[in-house]
């Protein structure tokens, strides 16, 4: 299970709970996220894919893996299931369907700006203690339970030196980064996917979201994959782990129990 920006492994405690089944999960924290090594400089979003690589050769070296990504997960999922569709029996990706194309003529502006901010690190806002960073959640999320929400600021946080809590990711994370994100490129590995997939869309997340007037994008972003199914999530927002934790891990487990028996 691969984690979305600026979150981390804990995410996905929910959906474990809720699985029916017997499953061996592995949850990592990507690079500068969580309990993994912070860099303290800017990260480059292909070494994602190598982690990934390193990680399935750890944990399935024999065998093609399932995959189930949130978000970003999900974008370096579905990218490394194209390049890689011999090590990948499965994919599940939760509400993401890949990200605006920037025009190229922003190109010179975005690297000049990334140039003039390596020696202006990122900032992340910190809190008292977990108990503040907690109702923020809930402020930023009403649909998460008191009691999640304590777990997340529990599991995803981090004390500062100063004895404060921060989102535990590193700030560095949050740098813009020097190159625009290409869809023709996501698109292209999309189309190289040779296992099943499940796209599992938030009612009010960022695919409902991002698409509501721009249908033809959707259908064409869709196109791509040869064997999708589209299933959607009611009552949540993009972190539906959060909110239907239980209507997710029913999903994943029927996924991956249909996909297998053919």
């Amino acid at each position: 299970m691969l984690h979305g920006w600026m979150d981390s492994s804990p995410t996905f405690q929910f959906v474990v709970e809720a699985l029916e089944g017997e499953w061996h999960v592995v949850a990592p924290d990507w690079r500068g996220y969580g309990a993994s090594t912070w860099l303290g400089r800017p990260y480059w979003f292909a070494d994602y894919f190598a982690d990934l690589e390193i990680l399935l050769r750890h944990f399935s070296p024999d065998s093609p893996a399932r995959l189930v990504g949130h978000s970003m997960g999900a974008s370096i999922a579905a990218a490394y299931a194209g390049a890689r569709p011999e090590r990948v029996r499965g994919l599940v990706m939760l509400d993401f369907l890949g990200l605006p194309q920037a025009g190229a003529d922003e190109a010179p502006t975005r690297l000049r700006h990334w140039l003039e901010t390596l020696d202006d690190p990122p900032a992340l806002r910190s809190y008292g203690d977990c108990a503040e960073l907690a109702r923020r959640l809930r402020f930023s999320n009403p649909r998460l339970s008191v009691a999640r929400a304590q777990f997340l600021a529990r599991e995803c946080g981090r004390a500062t030196p100063e004895g404060r809590i921060v989102p535990a990711c590193d700030p560095w994370h949050r740098h813009p980064a020097p190159v625009p994100y290409q869809v023709a490129d996501a698109m292209a590995c999309w189309r190289a996917i040779s296992a099943p997939v499940r796209l599992l869309v938030a009612e009010q997340g960022y695919v409902a979201q991002r698409f509501a007037e721009d249908g033809a994008e959707l259908a064409r972003r869709l196109a791509c994959f040869s064997r999708l199914v589209r299933e959607d999530i009611a009552d949540c927002g993009h972190n539906l782990h959060h909110d239907q934790p239980e209507r997710v891990a029913a999903a994943i487990e029927n996924f991956f129990q249909v996909a297998e028996r053919g």
